[in-house]
């Protein structure tokens, strides 16, 4: 990843982006998901989601670097909630 004079942090960012999306396709192909009404104002699957949770994890962590001078990484435990509420309730 030097090429791309990536930090740390950036790698690991968008390695645990990629180690979930993998995991979601196999999980996908040995466990078919069937949409399911929850409490987004859609019917919704796995995939949807976990696109819809990273969306919004994304936007979170915009609005906390723009609005806010604390650590980023109070947004990253943040974003974590967000994804694991919306993946489970959403």
């Amino acid at each position: 990843m030097e090429w791309m004079a990536w930090t740390a942090p950036t790698a690991g960012f968008f390695g645990f982006i990629v180690l979930v999306l993998a995991a979601y396709t196999v999980w996908g192909i040995r466990s078919p998901s069937l949409p399911r009404k929850g409490l987004l104002p859609m019917s919704t699957t796995r995939g949807d989601r976990l696109f819809v949770g990273l969306l919004g994890s994304a936007f979170l962590h915009l609005a906390w670097v723009g609005l806010t001078d604390a650590s980023v990484w109070v947004a990253t435990a943040l974003s974590l909630l967000l994804l694991v509420f919306i993946s489970r309730w959403g």
